[in-house]
């Protein structure tokens, strides 16, 4: 049986306990090393990647790492030249037996993300993004969504798409 005594502390503990001010350390943001966006074109011969897909790439990229960023919950980890040399002669990120892992562990980051653009025709494309622990080499995220038409907003718009709702939505 409990005593007075033992049940009037715990009663006292459990009404002033949400009065004190308690500081809950936040966790660091995850270190995460960006490696990139390729395109995968599947008629190359006949309708060669353009310089406004070259373009695009470049800004899905920005949008990406900013996005991340403004989350909070990531530090974007600047590829070195050197490490981007490495991306330029090695084979495909995505393609290449574990080198994202690699890349990550020389860049002190905790992980490694790459998006791919698989461009089947102009009107129908596909995003896919892909982060990875540099600890396990496992994938973390991985998800595609479909682009109808290859224009700037179409590009924003998926991945936009793509981190709301299911990226940051995993969070939630």
């Amino acid at each position: 049986m409990i005593n007075r005594r033992t049940l009037f502390v715990a009663l006292m503990a459990a009404l002033l306990l949400p009065l004190l001010p308690i500081s809950i350390a936040e966790a660091a943001p995850l270190r995460l090393a960006f490696l990139g966006v390729r395109i995968q074109n599947d008629n190359e011969g006949l309708e060669p990647t353009t310089d406004a897909e070259r373009k695009r790439m470049a800004a899905i990229g920005k949008q990406f790492t900013d996005a991340l960023a403004t989350s909070g919950d990531y530090k974007i980890v600047p590829l070195t030249d050197d490490i981007r040399a490495e991306i330029a002669r090695g084979q495909s990120v995505g393609h290449c037996g574990g080198c994202e892992a690699d890349y990550g562990k020389t860049l002190k980051a905790d992980r490694v993300a790459w998006i791919m653009v698989q461009k089947v025709s102009n009107l129908i494309l596909n995003m896919n993004v892909y982060i990875a622990d540099v600890a396990t080499d496992k994938y973390t995220f991985i998800k595609s969504v479909d682009i109808r038409g290859n224009t700037d907003e179409s590009w924003s718009r998926s991945l936009k798409y793509l981190l709301d709702n299911y990226f940051f939505e995993r969070k939630s």
